[in-house]
Protein backbone atom coordinates (compact mmCIF):
# COMPACT_ATOMS: atom_id res chain seq x y z
CA UNK A 1 0.00 0.00 0.00
CA UNK A 2 1.21 3.65 -0.49
CA UNK A 3 2.69 3.13 -3.76
CA UNK A 4 0.97 5.29 -6.12
CA UNK A 5 0.98 3.65 -9.60
CA UNK A 6 0.77 5.50 -12.77
CA UNK A 7 -2.17 4.97 -14.41
CA UNK A 8 -1.58 3.97 -17.97
CA UNK A 9 -1.50 7.15 -20.10
CA UNK A 10 -4.47 8.28 -22.26
CA UNK A 11 -3.74 8.32 -26.45
CA UNK A 12 -3.88 12.23 -25.94
CA UNK A 13 -1.29 12.64 -22.86
CA UNK A 14 0.88 10.42 -25.13
CA UNK A 15 0.34 13.15 -27.83
CA UNK A 16 1.05 15.68 -25.59
CA UNK A 17 4.40 14.13 -24.66
CA UNK A 18 5.27 13.56 -27.96
CA UNK A 19 4.80 17.08 -28.77
CA UNK A 20 6.91 18.42 -25.83
CA UNK A 21 9.88 16.36 -27.15
CA UNK A 22 9.16 18.24 -30.43
CA UNK A 23 9.39 21.28 -29.01
CA UNK A 24 12.82 20.34 -26.94
CA UNK A 25 14.23 18.90 -30.10
CA UNK A 26 13.24 22.43 -31.96
CA UNK A 27 14.61 24.50 -28.69
CA UNK A 28 17.70 22.17 -28.28
CA UNK A 29 20.41 24.67 -27.17
CA UNK A 30 18.00 26.72 -24.94
CA UNK A 31 15.25 24.16 -24.55
CA UNK A 32 12.59 25.61 -22.20
CA UNK A 33 12.40 24.48 -18.50
CA UNK A 34 10.22 21.66 -17.33
CA UNK A 35 7.45 23.71 -15.79
CA UNK A 36 7.52 25.91 -19.34
CA UNK A 37 7.29 22.47 -20.42
CA UNK A 38 4.71 21.38 -19.03
CA UNK A 39 2.41 24.73 -19.20
CA UNK A 40 3.11 24.76 -23.19
CA UNK A 41 1.78 21.09 -23.57
CA UNK A 42 -0.89 21.39 -20.96
CA UNK A 43 -0.09 18.51 -18.62
CA UNK A 44 1.15 18.56 -15.44
CA UNK A 45 4.97 18.30 -14.53
CA UNK A 46 4.96 14.70 -12.98
CA UNK A 47 3.00 13.67 -15.58
CA UNK A 48 5.58 15.11 -18.24
CA UNK A 49 8.42 13.10 -16.36
CA UNK A 50 6.99 9.73 -15.72
CA UNK A 51 5.44 9.89 -19.44
CA UNK A 52 8.25 11.55 -20.82
CA UNK A 53 10.31 8.20 -19.14
CA UNK A 54 8.25 5.91 -19.91
CA UNK A 55 7.36 6.80 -23.87
CA UNK A 56 11.23 7.67 -24.61
CA UNK A 57 13.36 5.77 -22.11
CA UNK A 58 15.23 8.79 -20.73
CA UNK A 59 14.75 11.59 -18.19
CA UNK A 60 14.16 14.93 -20.16
CA UNK A 61 17.56 15.94 -19.00
CA UNK A 62 19.39 12.83 -20.17
CA UNK A 63 17.59 13.13 -23.66
CA UNK A 64 18.24 16.63 -24.51
CA UNK A 65 21.98 15.99 -22.96
CA UNK A 66 22.39 12.92 -26.12
CA UNK A 67 20.61 14.74 -28.38
CA UNK A 68 22.74 17.55 -27.95
CA UNK A 69 26.10 15.60 -28.33
CA UNK A 70 24.23 13.69 -31.61
CA UNK A 71 23.86 16.85 -32.87
CA UNK A 72 27.58 18.14 -31.76
CA UNK A 73 29.22 14.78 -33.65
CA UNK A 74 27.27 15.35 -36.44
CA UNK A 75 28.18 18.99 -36.94
CA UNK A 76 31.83 18.14 -36.48
CA UNK A 77 31.66 15.22 -38.98
CA UNK A 78 31.09 18.20 -41.42
CA UNK A 79 34.65 19.71 -40.62
CA UNK A 80 32.78 23.24 -40.96
CA UNK A 81 33.14 24.34 -37.90
CA UNK A 82 35.82 24.95 -35.03
CA UNK A 83 35.01 22.86 -31.83
CA UNK A 84 33.90 25.70 -29.80
CA UNK A 85 31.09 26.86 -32.57
CA UNK A 86 29.97 23.57 -32.14
CA UNK A 87 30.13 23.43 -28.73
CA UNK A 88 27.84 26.57 -28.45
CA UNK A 89 25.30 25.21 -31.03
CA UNK A 90 24.27 22.28 -29.18
CA UNK A 91 23.93 24.66 -26.18
CA UNK A 92 26.94 23.59 -24.26
CA UNK A 93 28.60 26.47 -22.27
CA UNK A 94 31.81 24.66 -20.49
CA UNK A 95 34.29 23.38 -22.91
CA UNK A 96 35.43 20.84 -20.50
CA UNK A 97 32.31 19.25 -19.36
CA UNK A 98 31.28 19.41 -23.23
CA UNK A 99 34.75 17.59 -24.03
CA UNK A 100 34.18 15.02 -21.15
CA UNK A 101 30.68 14.38 -22.04
CA UNK A 102 31.61 13.93 -26.05
CA UNK A 103 34.47 11.82 -24.69
CA UNK A 104 32.21 9.51 -22.55
CA UNK A 105 29.80 8.81 -25.26
CA UNK A 106 31.54 8.39 -28.43
CA UNK A 107 35.13 7.54 -27.17
CA UNK A 108 37.39 10.21 -28.76
CA UNK A 109 37.56 13.62 -27.99
CA UNK A 110 35.65 16.66 -30.12
CA UNK A 111 39.27 17.94 -31.72
CA UNK A 112 39.89 14.45 -32.85
CA UNK A 113 36.81 13.86 -34.39
CA UNK A 114 37.30 16.93 -36.24
CA UNK A 115 40.90 16.61 -37.44
CA UNK A 116 39.27 13.29 -38.47
CA UNK A 117 36.80 14.32 -40.82
CA UNK A 118 39.39 17.35 -42.50
CA UNK A 119 41.24 13.61 -43.19
CA UNK A 120 38.82 12.25 -45.53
Amino acid sequence: QGKRSLKSPTSDTIERIHYARTILLQNISDPPTIAELAKQVQVNEYTLKCGFRDCFNATIFRYIHDCRLEQAKQLLDTGEMKVAEVMNAVGFRDRHHFAAAFRKKFGINPRNCLMQSKQH
